[in-house]
């Protein structure tokens, strides 16, 4: 692992942008940066578009290691070039930002109020990539619906036994269970993540390290003990659907927990805009995101 990289993660103000969408959420993030489903029929031609979009953002002037200390990718993102060169090599060598690269394949149904991450059936050859293409860490999601005690413990269960697979490879896993935002259970299924986190946190292999990506909490400064936890890098906050201006507000209530937004950072941003524009609306969705995440 990295030493300077680790550095940056553990200890650099700033946040971890996600740049992650994959094939289920690109439709909508692209219609978010004003380019409509009728404008590409493949997915080829969507994944085109979309790094477009992601080269746009990380070449941007706006996108700087002044704020931004990381940025997670989607696999296909990862063996595409920007300006010649690969894109972890971009993010590290032309811009210091510590790159990652999202490796779970998506979403299982609910079972259990949760929703585990489908088999990861090309995990092992994502990660000897990753290594090679000079990747720092991982990002894998999984979704909580309500605060079900063995539904959750499936997750996390899920969620440490591939980071240890992860971090087998040398490779920083991001274990990212995120609570939906919309359960109407939503502060006892944070009660009962946090346990659940610490518990197997305790039971790592001493020296493991991994990072935490968690929703942004109903009681301000609940993760405060995962935040000092001597095996946490450092603790993420996604902005799970709420408006940048809600997931800033949300996020400076968190002392120690810096943001790892995606939909939120992206807001505001269009395919139409000039580059002034562009670089402009990025910059303060950067701003007001780099100021909530350093309150800690």
């Amino acid at each position: 692992m990295n030493q300077d990289q680790l550095d940056i993660v553990a200890t650099k103000p700033g946040f971890i942008a996600a740049l992650d969408q994959s094939g289920g959420s690109t439709p909508k993030a692209l219609k978010q940066y004003g380019i409509e489903p009728t404008e590409y029929s493949s997915d080829d031609e969507m994944f085109d578009l979309v790094q477009q979009m992601r080269a746009r953002i990380i070449s941007s002037a706006a996108f700087s290691s002044d704020k931004i200390i990381g940025a997670i990718l989607f696999e296909g993102t990862m063996d595409r070039e920007i300006d010649g060169i690969g894109s972890a090599q971009y993010l590290w060598e032309r811009k210091g930002i510590v790159p990652f690269v999202k490796v779970d394949q998506g979403l299982a149904d609910e079972a259990d109020d949760v929703q585990l991450m489908k088999p990861l059936t090309k995990l092992d050859g994502l990660l000897a990539r990753a290594v090679d293409k000079g990747v720092f860490g991982t990002k894998m999601r999984s979704v909580i619906k309500a605060a079900n005690p063995a539904g959750i413990d499936k997750i996390l269960d899920q969620q440490f036994d591939v980071a240890k697979t992860i971090l087998a490879a040398d490779l920083l896993p991001i274990v990212e269970p995120e609570v939906d935002i919309r359960s109407t259970t939503r502060a006892k299924a944070d009660e009962l993540l946090v346990n659940g986190v610490r518990e197997r946190l305790d039971a790592l292999p001493n020296g493991s390290r991994v990072a935490l990506k968690l929703s942004l909490p109903v009681e301000p400064g609940h993760y405060s003990d995962l935040v000092k936890h001597p095996a946490v890098v450092r603790v993420v906050a996604l902005s799970g659907g709420f408006t940048r201006e809600e997931a800033v507000r949300d996020l400076a209530k968190n002392p120690g927990v810096s943001a790892s937004f995606s939909r939120a950072l992206l807001e505001g941003l269009t395919a139409q805009q000039s580059p002034a524009e562009f670089d402009a609306m990025l910059s303060n969705s950067v701003e007001e995101i780099y100021a909530a995440s350093a309150t800690g």
